[in-house]
């Protein structure tokens, strides 16, 4: 199984600078887009089914902000939109999709350098997300979590480390969050196959930073302990346009054993 996640930057923008074209034509078989901000009654059939793929959208309340989708090849599968907390559901922010022996999770995590309060808004998805993950583990699901996570975790991950230890996806806090996600037993799945620096999925637009590399790894597949094995691929495709973030690929075996 292909599962393709990419933080688009907006769906109807993606789609006119011809991302599409690219996105629904390579076979993957689940893709998972975050900030869409859009409602599915803006969008024509050409977005919401292309190339015969079948959508679900978790939008935010406010238009215009925030959102994630998921498209299947195939019938959707069991899914949940929200993280199950009040205080976040109007933000569009994850989607749980269940294929029986494990679950994927579509999520695009909170960006705390606006405020101290949407640092703390973050930090509290943060906290909550991983309860809820480690629920799935518990009961004895292998769980793939995708998505943008707004935090480089290494600093390997950012083109600039020193310069970026008091900005919000960079600070401390932060970064020990992640390492309890990987201390919870999940695997940041692209490390498995590449220890090199370089390697970004975010560029600053304004500042042409692309185009000199000069970016964040800040989106990710990772997978619970018990799917190491079964992870054949991770991918980076810098080279893709559409947004100021690239796509990102896992390849999994199919079917996954579940676990006990």
């Amino acid at each position: 199984m292909k599962i393709l996640s990419w933080n688009v930057n907006g769906i109807r923008a993606a789609f006119k600078k011809g991302a599409f074209e690219w996105l629904f034509s390579q076979g993957f078989d689940v893709v998972c887009l975050q900030e869409t901000k859009a409602h599915t009654e803006q969008l024509s059939g050409e977005i919401l089914s292309p190339n015969g793929y079948v959508s679900s959208f978790h939008s935010a309340q406010r238009k215009g902000y925030s959102g994630v989708a998921t498209f299947f090849r195939r019938n959707v599968p069991e899914l949940q939109s929200g993280i199950g907390h009040d205080s976040y559901e109007g933000e569009g922010r994850l989607q749980r999709i269940d294929f029986g022996q494990w679950v994927l999770y579509n999520v695009y995590f909170p960006n705390g350098k606006a405020s101290k309060e949407r640092l703390q808004f973050k930090m509290g998805f943060y906290d909550k997300f991983l309860e809820k993950a480690r629920g799935d583990v518990t009961a004895g699901l292998g769980v793939v979590v995708c998505g943008d996570f707004n935090t480089a975790h290494q600093e390997i991950d950012l083109a600039r480390p020193k310069e970026n230890e008091k900005t919000s996806g960079f600070l401390p806090e932060e970064r020990q969050w992640m390492d309890q996600f990987v201390q919870a037993g999940f695997v940041d799945t692209f490390r498995l196959f590449c220890q090199e620096g370089g390697q970004y999925t975010w560029w600053d637009l304004k500042t042409r930073a692309r185009e000199r590399n000069v970016g964040w790894r800040i989106d990710y597949f990772f997978a619970s302990e018990s799917l190491r094995t079964h992870v054949k691929s991770a991918s980076i495709f810098p080279e893709i346009q559409g947004s100021d973030h690239c796509p990102i690929l896992l390849e999994l075996d199919a079917p996954v054993e579940k676990n006990g």
